[in-house]
């Protein structure tokens, strides 16, 4: 596992992610930020993707799924979202990346909707790394701050 994690660990480069190996030993780790709860919600979609294969950035956006999704809070949201990005992979062999978001909050309500776009997988042009099995809630967090968006995820692996 620890070949796995410093493998994920070297992708440190994109701008809204970083994977983390302090977190959690035998499971991926990452934590993301942005601006606005879409923003975050883009690159923790990403970096979930981004756990699967080498190179988010080589998925053709072929496929479209319009995507509606509610929560009593936010965490969840975006734990329902990464949820998805998983089903998808596993029930139709489909890497997904969030291209149009949009989250509302009403009272104490959180409402997301949305279109992921992607393609199958196909071993020729995605360079897979590990296979996801879920989301996990250890140390799953959404924050907001005067800084912008937080959040802290871990995927089972």
């Amino acid at each position: 596992m620890i070949a796995v994690n410093r493998l994920i660990q070297s992708k440190r480069a994109m701008k809204n992610y970083c994977y983390r190996d302090d977190i959690a030993i035998a499971d991926a780790a990452f934590d993301a930020w942005a601006d606005s709860p879409e923003e975050l919600f883009r690159a923790a979609v990403e970096a979930t993707t981004g756990v699967m294969i080498d190179n988010p950035s080589s998925i053709s956006c072929v496929q479209r799924i319009n995507i509606s999704l509610e929560s009593p809070d936010i965490e969840m949201l975006l734990f329902r979202l990464l949820d998805e990005i998983v089903y998808y992979k596993d029930a139709e062999s489909l890497l997904l990346l969030a291209s149009h978001l949009l989250i509302k909050h009403s009272g104490e309500d959180w409402a997301l909707e949305g279109e992921l776009e992607g393609e199958k997988i196909d071993p020729s042009k995605h360079d897979m790394v590990v296979d996801v099995k879920a989301v996990t809630l250890h140390r799953f967090s959404v924050m907001e701050s005067e800084g912008g968006w937080k959040a802290t995820v871990v995927l089972d692996i």
